[in-house]
């Protein structure tokens, strides 16, 4: 090929190739079009999106979607060791730690450290509490605003399908 860039329309994505960077719809990626997009990439931009769009509704309850998310769960587990929160949500009891962070200095959570007990642990604080009440509200109206986009049917089984690919990434 030239280096002028190649056009090609396929399912109404535009697929270009300049030299040896491939494109589609402008953006670089190292796939040339013959090749389905990497499904990690694919949820990770899907989230991205999400993300970005359920922390412009939450964001005024002075919480993002993931800090949001921490909480919920530490909610659902009182008492129990940070290490089933992380679990459940996937995440590395690093991450959680660092996560959890600015939380404990904003007096939303407090923890035991582990030199107390065997395990580390985090408690809601009432004004973590307060904050989840109304980020909750928030959070309960972009949730219904997606879903009636998206569809309740449709939602049950993107779900199921991203459960099923999830499984598919477990080693045996």
């Amino acid at each position: 090929m030239d280096e002028d860039a190649v056009k090609m329309h396929i399912h109404h994505t535009c697929f270009s190739w300049s030299g040896s960077l491939w494109y589609i719809d402008d953006v670089y990626t190292s796939l040339p079009s013959r090749i389905d997009p990497c499904a990690c990439t694919t949820v990770k931009k899907v989230s991205r999106v999400l993300g970005r769009h359920y922390d412009s509704t939450i964001s005024p309850a002075g919480v993002n979607i993931t800090q949001l998310a921490v909480l919920r769960c530490i909610a659902r587990r009182v008492g129990e060791p940070l290490v089933r929160v992380a679990e459940e949500m996937e995440m590395d009891r690093t991450s959680l730690y660092r996560a959890i962070a600015p939380m404990i200095r904003d007096g939303w959570l407090t923890s035991e450290d582990a030199s107390t007990s065997r395990f580390r642990t985090a408690e809601i604080t009432a004004k973590g509490r307060k904050l989840l009440t109304v980020a909750n509200k928030r959070w309960e109206r972009v949730q219904r605003n997606i879903i009636g986009k998206f569809g309740q049917r449709e939602y049950g089984k993107l779900l199921a399908e991203l459960d099923r690919l999830a499984e598919c990434a477990v080693e045996e």
